[in-house]
């Protein structure tokens, strides 16, 4: 949920130095910062960028953060308008930029709680983020000379989240929300669990940087700069806080208490208390987000199935997490998507919020803007996935090979160990800190996979090149048939797009392995994440793992490859391959090799499932 390129941080690069203002045309912004109430008499810190030249009445864009709203400018300090980072046309247009520090975080009073529940939802004596952002926009109308009445929010990530939440039982200024890269639910598949395999690198460490010091964003001092052995060394889970933490760590000790999907993830889970939307929602969301990919396309599903009033819309491109916010994002890593993505969203964001706050434009937008990688070509569809896709089954067959005809062998089947003493490191080494100096972790998810194709311990089936262009856009999912030696095991399942082994146009990229969908379950919880059960050593069970929508041309030449493993480390925690009650709790002893059997034969046939269109 970290995001840290925040118009904010964008300001404190830009404007260093170059102050001033020019008092005949539209030229700068002046900050000016509030205390604002709340109905429970708690303070929230405030910065409001106003026009400083007179401008007819503007819409108020609010973004509220846990990472800090102020930047190094006292009041009435003036901005020029050409460095308002990515809100620079909305600029022009007088549009007043609102930043809140959330409840209980740098400047703002009260208590600070990562993925507050809607208390008021259940007990309306109760303050949360909905009734804090209904209680600023209430007093921004009011004390904000010439708005124009109306508000929008939007944010990436954390600021994402809030500007959900503010869209539950909204106050009547508040027009639209746009929340980009919001997670929706920690436990199923966001910042801190997939499928109820814990995110170790990302819990620690984002649970030590938002509730370390309420003052400021906090790095772990790690004492090393690679940390794949650091993660190893730790050992078991338990000792964190026998070693580090001590306790103090509030979201920590909740991830030890709520090994399951119980009451605590229900009640902080978007799909619990948000069933409709109830203003105009514009979600927004990466193929390639490291952090919150799973959160706005399960969110927008989730609202579509009781969107009366057609207020629910999806944009997805070719980002990592909050991607769409840089100058370009014309590539990431060294995949290129042939065209400034960021300008293109940017632009279709201003057409949003403009239409919403200031009535301008005929308000026809597309129900999903959905950029086609491989293609490098934005698509609109009417519906989200699109109907027109035939689903197909890629299979997996013992030889190592897959293609979409059944086995029909009576046996077939590949192994390997897996060994938590040496588990697959989820991109190659130095696995730097998440946030550290020269970090790698925001593309990892577009990685090549030759650092790991060739371990032991992971598998590849692989197809024939493609004698033609083969287009999958929609939701793939992954039905692996598998058992274990041990009572518990993790699944990692890979759908890649491998380059030519020689390719002409771009040498450098031949036989790239480019992850186009990838994602983990955890073994405990496949037939239910409220109630693990053990696995029954080698007994065959299907595994069904959502790799999330995909838009992706695999483009003739290319061939396809499914890629399994049992660990991805130090991402997701070493899982013991022995049930214990609470992996959180494990001792150093539960931790076992284990071998892992895929089947791939008539009766027990391990595929993918692919949503095919023609075009």
């Amino acid at each position: 949920m970290m995001q840290k390129n925040l118009l904010l941080v964008l300001l404190i690069i830009m404007i260093s130095g170059k102050l001033y203002c020019q008092a005949d045309t539209l030229s700068s912004y002046t900050k000016k910062s509030y205390m604002v109430p709340m109905r429970d008499g708690v303070k929230l810190f405030t910065v409001v960028l106003a026009p400083t030249q007179k401008m007819p009445p503007g819409p108020l864009l609010i973004q509220r953060t846990p990472y800090g709203a102020d930047f190094p400018l006292p009041d009435n300090s003036t901005i020029p308008l050409n460095q308002m980072g990515s809100f620079s046309d909305m600029a022009r247009e007088g549009y007043i930029f609102v930043f809140q520090d959330m409840r209980g975080k740098f400047k703002s009073e009260g208590t600070f709680e990562m993925t507050r529940p809607l208390y008021h939802l259940f007990d309306k004596t109760k303050t949360d983020e909905s009734t804090d952002a209904y209680d600023a926009i209430e007093w921004l109308i009011k004390n904000i000379p010439n708005n124009n009445g109306n508000a929008g929010i939007n944010g990436v990530s954390y600021p994402g989240y809030l500007a959900l939440d503010a869209s539950v039982d909204p106050h009547p200024a508040l027009k639209a929300s746009s929340p980009q890269a919001s997670p929706a639910d920690m436990f199923l598949g966001d910042d801190f669990h997939h499928n109820g395999a814990f995110r170790l690198s990302y819990g620690f460490e984002y649970s030590y940087l938002v509730e370390n010091d309420k003052n400021s964003n906090s790095d772990f001092p790690f004492p090393q700069y690679d940390l794949y052995n650091w993660y190893l060394q730790l050992g078991p889970l338990k000792n964190v806080n026998e070693k580090y933490f001590k306790g103090r760590l509030a979201a920590w000790n909740d991830f030890v208490k709520h090994p399951g999907y119980d009451d605590y993830w229900l009640k902080s889970s978007t799909l619990t208390y948000i069933q409709r939307p109830q203003i105009p929602i514009l979600h927004v969301g990466g193929y390639f987000d490291q952090e919150d990919l799973n959160g706005p396309q399960l969110m927008y599903s989730h609202l579509e199935k009781k969107d009366s009033f057609n207020r629910n819309f999806i944009v997805l491109g070719p980002w990592n997490h909050g991607g769409w916010e840089g100058r370009k994002a014309d590539s990431l890593g060294k995949i290129s998507f042939g065209s400034n993505t960021a300008q293109w969203f940017q632009a279709l964001q201003k057409r949003w919020f403009d239409y919403w706050l200031r009535g301008i434009g005929d308000g026809k937008f597309s129900e999903a803007n959905c950029f086609q990688t491989g293609s490098n070509t934005w698509k609109t569809y009417e519906t989200w996935p699109p109907k027109n896709a035939v689903m197909k089954k890629l299979y997996a067959t013992a030889d190592k090979k897959i293609g979409f005809i059944k086995p029909s062998a009576i046996s077939g089947s590949v192994s390997y160990l897996s060994d938590p003493a040496s588990p697959v490191p989820y991109r190659n080494l130095p696995i730097e800190a998440t946030y550290g100096e020269g970090s790698r972790w925001y593309t990892w998810h577009v990685e090549d996979q030759r650092f790991v194709t060739t371990r032991p311990d992971v598998v590849s089936f692989i197809m024939d090149s493609l004698a033609e262009n083969m287009t999958v856009t929609g939701k793939v999912m992954a039905h692996i048939f598998a058992s274990t030696t041990g009572t518990d095991a993790d699944f990692i399942v890979k759908l890649i797009d491998v380059y030519p082994a020689f390719d002409s146009s771009n040498r450098s990229m031949s036989g790239y392995q480019l992850p186009v969908a990838m994602e983990v379950i955890r073994g405990r919880f496949r037939k239910s994440f409220s109630q693990p059960s053990p696995l029954v050593p080698g007994k065959a069970e299907e595994f069904i793992i959502d790799l999330h929508d995909i838009n992706h041309r695999f483009l003739k030449g290319h061939q396809l490859m499914i890629q399994i493993q049992s660990s991805w480390f130090p991402i997701i925690d070493r899982n013991p391959q022995k049930f214990v009650p609470n992996i959180f709790e494990a001792r150093e002893a539960d931790f076992i090799k284990a071998t892992q059997t895929i089947y791939c034969n008539k009766q027990y046939a391990s595929y993918i499932e692919l949503p095919v269109v023609k075009e």
